[in-house]
């Protein structure tokens, strides 16, 4: 009899052991789907849409991606960059051409298959406080034909405002909200440095 029951009980703590066991094996799949954050198609492909790669930036900065999109503009300075739109024009990603030097202006209306390296722009109060010498120096880069700025590299940063006052104005708000937040007393705004582009057929 003493056997017997001590047979059950092994039996029985082995059984607790594989439902143990396997429900942690379920648990850490579940939360490497969670930290992953991207779609199955881009899994599989390798090839990330802007909605994907803006949900995981801050993990893949200095990493080299390959990214989908429809291109909405073309810097009208030499071609340099490039932004390409996601599933609307709030999820937007600048891309510089770097070493490629410029793009072909075909890539407008067009999905664009970019490769390169994802780098991450952090405004802050020194960033700022530069941008405004130089404004008022007039030795500033600028971006579109007026001080308001270009419109689609502002749409795609969330800026609001129509003069570099307004302008620096409204990152030094949203900056403060973000420290109060978050505890970071910067903004980031990521691009990709191109290695390699295609336009889709």
């Amino acid at each position: 009899m003493k056997k017997m029951i001590f047979h059950r009980m092994m039996l029985l703590a082995g059984c607790c052991a594989i439902v143990v066991f396997l429900g942690s094996c379920r648990g850490g799949n579940a939360s490497k789907k969670s930290q992953d954050n991207l779609s199955a198609a881009a899994v599989q492909s390798g090839v990330l849409e802007i909605d994907d790669l803006l949900a995981g930036a801050d993990s893949l900065v200095g990493k080299t991606v390959t990214i989908e999109g429809v291109c909405t503009h073309t810097c009208k300075h030499g071609a340099r960059k490039i932004f390409l739109m996601g599933s609307d024009d709030t999820r937007t990603i600048r891309v510089e051409s770097g070493d490629l030097e410029r793009f072909d202006p075909q890539c407008v209306n067009r999905v664009v298959r970019v490769t390169g390296r994802l780098d991450e722009q952090r405004v802050d109060e020194a960033y700022l406080a530069r941008w405004e010498a130089q404004a008022q120096a007039g030795t500033g880069e600028t971006h579109g034909t007026t001080e308001a700025g270009c419109s689609t590299e502002k749409a795609a940063r969330g800026e609001t405002g129509n003069s570099v006052k307004e302008r620096i104005a409204d990152f030094r708000a949203r900056i403060a909200a973000r420290q109060a937040a978050e505890g970071k007393a910067y903004l980031s705004f990521y691009f990709v440095t191109a290695s390699s582009y295609a336009i889709q057929p």
